[in-house]
């Protein structure tokens, strides 16, 4: 019989998790967020995270993306432990690691596309020359070179989500995260920022996104379903024709 335990720390997973748990006090009742979640996810590797309301999902991602510590359970990103880190230390590991994409954009309206994709790096503190060299070069990857000093409010909701995968990506990345980017897009729309997340993946970016949307997921080369805080189906596939187009 295999020995049972904890899994030896992988040199090729990216994104390791291990009996990873999360549970929430509600008064009296406790519920279980995340219960006994064994995962991992190598470099390059394009997942979409499928869920119903209250699975589980969207708590998945949160860990993954070092803004929830978990309750139980083992997080390694690059081989390192992150699941006891402090705020700040998971800040600067984002800062460094990982980008964000949100469903609602989040960009200032009274700030240049540009200046949107800056941001990050004011936080990092790069100097100004350095940080708009690095914002355009962001914009013209996502196909907006030529929309850099546009304001959200002059842009469609596509032109607005390609700025905020510009900003996601304007600190190099190893993770794209990036929770239902499409959904707030029509249909057409949706299908070009898949796309464009598959070529980000192709280009070497492990893109990791949730959403509810089986034709979202349906781009992805690999869906992991999740139900009642675990992980209930995990499948590798072709992505569908579009998303690489």
């Amino acid at each position: 019989m295999p020995e049972t335990g904890p899994m030896a720390p992988d040199a090729a997973a990216l994104i390791q998790l291990e009996a990873l748990s999360k549970v929430y006090q509600m008064g009296e009742m406790e519920v279980r967020a995340l219960d006994g979640v064994d995962l991992r996810i190598e470099s390059h590797e394009f997942v979409a995270i499928m869920g119903s309301s209250g699975s589980g999902k969207s708590t998945l991602m949160n860990v993954i993306g070092c803004l929830d510590r978990p309750t139980g359970g083992r997080y390694l990103l690059l081989g390192d432990e992150v699941s006891r880190l402090s705020r700040a230390e998971r800040a600067e590991i984002r800062s460094r690691t990982l980008g964000f994409v949100f469903q609602s954009f989040n960009l200032l309206a009274r700030t240049s596309a540009l200046e949107n994709v800056e941001l990050p790096l004011i936080y990092a503190g790069v100097g100004t020359r350095e940080r708009r060299r690095r914002a355009a070069e962001a914009l013209g990857r996502v196909g907006l070179g030529d929309r850099v000093k546009h304001h959200p409010s002059q842009l469609s909701g596509g032109q607005q989500q390609r700025v905020a995968i510009a900003r996601a990506l304007v600190n190099s990345p190893r993770v794209i995260l990036a929770d239902e980017p499409t959904g707030n897009l029509d249909s057409r729309t949706r299908v070009e920022i898949m796309t464009l997340f598959a070529e980000l993946s192709a280009s070497g970016i492990t893109v990791v996104l949730v959403t509810h949307e089986p034709d979202v997921a349906a781009c992805a080369s690999r869906v992991i379903t999740i139900r009642d805080g675990r992980i209930a189906g995990d499948r590798r596939q072709a992505p569908a024709e579009e998303a690489r187009s």
